[in-house]
């Protein structure tokens, strides 16, 4: 079974989450887009959608899915989302979409923050392979780089070969990713980083996931912090 097929087969499992008449997050990622697609099919599911991500709010549109303006939103039943890695310890790294500050605010608001992942983004530590992305602001670029080399890491702000100069995140700021070698403690990790002034957020979750929905290829494992279980 390749891995796009477990993504749907876990995006699926992931409506037995979800309760009619409720307001749910939702992230970004292909596993979140065949979520939308699954939630299109069930009419008799009716939920309103708010989202960090202008792909998955335009899809969801595309879908005839209402979507709320986060801003208007104090708590919402479940919000579900991808990920780069997650391990044991429901610590996540989500690097790649820039959005980690709104997903976030997503994820405090939700009583459920609920990670969609296959095999191959579930370890039991968080690794170096990927960098953690700081939102920074923009006046405070040279500071936040001295600090990061002060903690051993080695820092590069996003730019895209599609637009002149940075990139830009939502918020209007700058993005920086920034690549350890070795990192002891993630949860202390995240402290030292987001304590930084200038630093807006950082893509490194120690706080927010509730659950992880593991799919494999012959059934799935609910991973929360006191339990793991195999469900059908």
């Amino acid at each position: 079974m390749n891995t796009d097929t477990i993504k749907k087969r876990c995006a699926k499992k992931a409506l037995d989450f979800i309760a009619n008449d409720t307001i749910i997050g939702l992230g970004g990622g292909s596993t979140i887009s065949y979520l939308i697609e699954y939630l299109q099919s069930e009419p008799q599911l009716r939920v309103q959608i708010v989202t960090p991500s202008n792909t998955t709010r335009m899809l969801c549109i595309k879908n005839r899915l209402e979507v709320l303006p986060t801003s208007s939103i104090s708590s919402i039943s479940v919000a579900f989302d991808g990920c780069d890695e997650v391990d044991e310890q429901l610590y996540a790294l989500k690097s790649g979409g820039g959005i980690h500050a709104q997903e976030k605010l997503i994820a405090s608001m939700a009583a459920d923050y609920i990670l969609l992942v296959d095999e191959s983004k579930f370890v039991s530590s968080l690794t170096c392979q990927h960098p953690i992305v700081l939102e920074i602001l923009p006046e405070s670029l040279c500071y936040v780089e001295k600090m990061i080399r002060q903690l051993g890491g080695e820092t590069s702000i996003r730019k895209s070969a599609e637009k002149d100069g940075f990139t830009i995140s939502d918020n209007g700021n700058l993005l920086m990713d920034v690549h350890f070698n070795q990192v002891d403690d993630f949860a202390i990790l995240q402290q030292t980083l987001i304590s930084i002034c200038g630093v807006i957020e950082t893509s490194l979750f120690t706080k927010k996931v509730t659950k992880v929905l593991l799919a494999t290829e012959n059934d799935f494992q609910l991973i929360s912090k006191t339990t793991n279980e195999v469900i059908l």
